[in-house]
């Protein structure tokens, strides 16, 4: 079956609130500006309400039965909504992959500087890839490259758990550390 409307789609907007003749209750219960029940009312009388303090009548809680609706200003209502949303966005945080590059005859101060790095992104909640990359006949030893990797994984076991297996890619070899929590 082909499909009429090719290409990206904008993702689906999250339902706005109905607004004064939007809503199509018979009954509502109406909570008033400063936060007052008034009862329940018929969806005429809220409006009438409503329009005589120049507000707007919204609907906050459509599922409840009957439907909640406030008197407010819808645009103040919009801005805090979004203002919520903002916040809550801040505050998140999606783990990041950080990745720590090593040879695979790395001295030994300079890995425990890159596993020192390695535990500072954990204990930031992010998830670490160390990847050994090879170079020319390093090629043809790739053994030292997994046994480096392994003791990098023991040295972090306390805060992290290797994610997936040992991946080889060309000439780098890379395994993905995820913090315990």
């Amino acid at each position: 079956m082909a499909y009429p409307f090719r290409g990206n789609f904008p993702p689906p907007r999250a339902p706005a609130n109905r607004t004064n003749a939007e809503i199509r209750a018979p009954n509502v219960r109406l909570i008033d500006s400063d936060g007052a029940q008034l009862g329940i009312k018929s969806i005429g009388e809220a409006l009438t309400i409503a329009r005589q303090k120049g507000l707007d009548l919204v609907e906050v809680a459509p599922q409840a039965v009957p439907p909640v609706c406030k008197i407010l200003a819808y645009s103040k209502f919009k801005y805090e909504q979004d203002k919520k949303l903002r916040e809550s966005r801040k505050h998140q945080k999606a783990g990041m992959l950080k990745e720590v590059r090593v040879s695979p005859v790395i001295g030994q101060h300079d890995l425990d500087v890159k596993v020192k790095h390695a535990e500072e992104f954990l204990k930031d909640h992010d998830k670490v890839r160390f990847t050994v990359i090879f170079r020319g006949r390093q090629n043809q030893h790739q053994d030292l490259g997994q046994k480096l990797l392994e003791s990098i994984k023991l040295r972090l076991a306390e805060i992290a758990a290797q994610e997936g297996g040992l991946m080889k890619e060309r000439n780098r070899m890379s395994i993905t550390l995820a913090p315990k929590h």
